[in-house]
């Protein structure tokens, strides 16, 4: 009888300390269950300054479209520029040193500036030297793409591209099939890259306090790294139902051993 009551008590406690509870699966919950309810604002995110790398997609427009043809390379294939192949190739690289080459325009150096700021240098420089304000030309720039690399316990790894301006990590993720059931969903690491070097941050997605962290909002170049959980070294399978057939398997594998010996 004690035997049994052992047996049970072992399964019993390898089936529920090896499958991962469901608290540990879901997306930004309210742990604080004490306060006081209130909404949850995201952290105000600071314009994303350029950095060298970086490819920028600028358009000049005018009342005549030929005034400005020369200043768009890309102009002739439209459907191409728009293609993630025809950004890279048609876009306007940031050099080691800061700048970017423009026709007529040549050099001009955006490093740290904000795309709005690179809009205003530009229309200034135009209005400046080639066009008067009777011209109305409009002048846009884009970021091409936000580029991030995703790797670890993700359904899709990889490096990926969004022609958004504001991506979360939350869309990130589920653009690369969000983390697999074996995920440590506490614990993802972003790695995010500055002009002074690399930073690393770890952001716990289960918290709903994660929309109130600076690395909620990716930039462009982020490394995000999933880590697996604990259960997936274990082995002793990702649910209940799995870690019980797995347990009994072994039990009735040292039973049949057993046995065996004892004849």
């Amino acid at each position: 009888m004690n035997l049994r009551i052992l047996f049970f008590a072992i399964l019993t406690a390898l089936s529920f300390s090896s499958c991962i509870p469901v608290k540990d699966m879901t997306y930004l919950q309210k742990k604080d269950k004490d306060a006081v309810e209130s909404p949850i604002n995201p952290v105000v995110v600071k314009p994303y300054r350029l950095q060298t790398n970086d490819i920028v997609s600028i358009s000049i427009k005018a009342i005549n479209p030929d005034l400005v043809a020369i200043f768009n390379p890309s102009a002739t294939n439209e459907k191409s520029a728009e293609s993630e192949q025809g950004l890279y190739f048609n876009g306007f690289q940031v050099d080691d040193h800061g700048n970017i080459r423009m026709p007529i325009l040549g050099e001009i150096n955006i490093l740290g500036y904000t795309v709005d700021e690179v809009r205003i240098k530009i229309e200034k420089e135009l209005l400046a030297t080639y066009f008067t304000k009777e011209a109305n030309i409009f002048v846009t720039v884009k970021l091409a793409g936000l580029k991030f690399t995703i790797n670890g316990e993700v359904t899709n790894p990889g490096t990926k591209t969004l022609f958004q301006d504001r991506v979360t990590i939350l869309e990130a993720l589920a653009n690369s099939g969000d983390i697999s059931i074996t995920g440590d969903r506490k614990n993802v690491t972003v790695i995010r890259q500055f002009p002074h070097g690399t930073e690393m941050h770890d952001i716990d997605l289960t918290d709903i306090k994660a929309m109130q962290s600076p690395y909620y909002f990716i930039q462009p170049n982020d490394y995000i790294y999933v880590k697996p959980l604990k259960q997936k070294s274990w082995g002793t399978g990702k649910t209940g139902i799995e870690s019980l057939t797995t347990v009994i398997t072994l039990i009735s594998l040292a039973t049949t051993t057993f046995l065996l010996l004892q004849n």
